[in-house]
């Protein structure tokens, strides 16, 4: 059985990476983009990561895995809540025969038992329970593991945010060269998430070859790109090779507050109690969002507080359609694209997903908060997702679509293995 490794880079968009391929920044993905398939991809809808990576560990649909975004409503309430690793309603790749080292993959925390080792990604917030078997938090913690870079070291100073990065980075590394070493594995995946990190606080130092923090930004990539020809200098003649990003990335030109379009054109009642979250929602609501873009009908018998029967569903969304596509800033328009749920997903799951699902035009960033009160605004961050510029990379020998998806890795994989 041929090995594989899978390296994951999070957020990288195509063009970056194709560039920086080429100009020096990094010059080992350089020369293995030459020897293999090198391709654009699509991510999920919406094109978060816990969707995106969710997709590319099963080859499933959202309406398969279940998994629509970080958050959810809890049925029957108005109750955020956190979908984990539990919730996804079919297996990863690495409940098949094997044995396997997973470093960092976002949203599959709690890390939970499988033939090797576990270390869970974004979002975890505790150590103990974000590594399988439980001993291996012990030596995450004699490797000074970050899971995450603290953001709010980030937000006070962009130095300590490459503290913070460098530092993460570093520890995910020797970590994964431990397990990998240390262990019998068949597939062994790690991921790189503080790419995403950098480009959401920094995109404009991508874009700006002047800006003060330019140089170290692409000295953040060329680490990336050392480290990956140490992995892939440590391989046997036979492995395998996947990298590929989940989403990809672009600059903010201004967020755009959903739920205040909502209210504003009459879909939306809420409350402005800053500790109710969405138990703001108040009587007269046919329809609210959650983040990025998800847009809920505010149904009779499924909310609390809903009003919308079954035979008026399809009359309120193809209203919402048309005036979701109708939103404008300064005579752009802000929605690219408006998906019903049965546009985008199939499976068992379908029912939970979003009604609508919105995909914006360049430059748009959209968010679903309850209790902002502007449809424009800008935060901090000068770098959002983008939906259909993520990256695939196959070394070769392997067979690839034309124009892949996140749902395409696994069937690559079991190709590759042979399962």
């Amino acid at each position: 059985m041929t090995r594989t490794v899978i390296i994951g880079i999070d957020g990288v968009p195509y063009d970056l990476i194709d560039k920086f391929s080429q100009d020096g920044t990094m010059p080992y993905f350089g020369s293995l983009r030459d020897n293999g398939v090198f391709r654009k991809m699509s991510s999920s809808i919406p094109e978060v990561s816990a969707v995106s990576w969710s997709s590319i560990i099963t080859g499933k649909n959202p309406g398969e895995h279940g998994i629509y975004g970080f958050t959810e409503i809890i049925p029957g309430t108005y109750t955020l809540s956190f979908p984990h690793f539990g919730k996804l309603r079919v297996s990863p790749f690495w409940h098949r025969d094997g044995s396997f080292v997973i470093i960092n993959v976002p949203s599959t925390y709690p890390a939970s038992p499988l033939q090797g080792v576990l270390v869970s990604g974004f979002i975890s917030p505790d150590l103990e329970k974000a590594a399988y078997p439980p001993d291996t938090v012990e030596i995450l913690r004699e490797f000074n593991y970050k899971i995450d870079v603290d953001t709010k070291k980030a937000r006070k100073s962009t130095d300590l945010l490459f503290k913070e990065l460098n530092s993460a980075l570093e520890s995910r590394i020797n970590v994964y060269n431990y397990f990998t070493k240390k262990i019998k594995w068949d597939v062994s995946m790690l991921v790189f998430t503080g790419t995403d990190r950098l480009e959401h606080f920094l995109w404009h130092a991508y874009e700006d070859p002047d800006y003060a923090y330019h140089q170290a930004f692409r000295a953040f990539f060329t680490r990336i790109d050392e480290a990956i020809g140490n992995i892939h200098r440590s391989m046997q003649e036979d492995d395998a090779l996947i990298i590929l990003s989940d989403h990809g990335m672009e600059g903010v030109e201004s967020d755009v507050n959903i739920n205040c379009f909502l209210e504003e054109e009459g879909f939306l009642v809420r409350g402005t109690n800053k500790n109710r979250g969405y138990n703001n929602i108040l009587e007269g609501t046919r329809a609210f969002a959650l983040d990025p873009g998800r847009i809920y009908v505010n149904k009779k018998d499924v909310y609390p507080l809903g009003g919308v029967l079954p035979e008026n569903e399809e009359s309120i969304l193809g209203e919402l359609t048309e005036i979701l596509l109708s939103l404008k800033r300064d005579g752009k328009n802000v929605i690219k694209h408006v998906y019903s749920k049965s546009d985008i997903y199939h499976g068992a799951h379908v029912e939970y997903g979003p009604d609508l699902v919105l995909l914006p035009h360049r430059g748009f960033n959209l968010k679903g908060g309850i209790l902002p009160h502007s449809i424009f605004s800008k935060d901090f961050l000068s770098g959002k997702h983008t939906q259909e510029d993520a990256f695939l990379f196959v070394s070769e020998g392997y067979s690839v679509p034309g124009e892949p998806t996140v749902e395409d890795m696994v069937p690559i994989l079991y190709s590759i293995m042979g399962w």
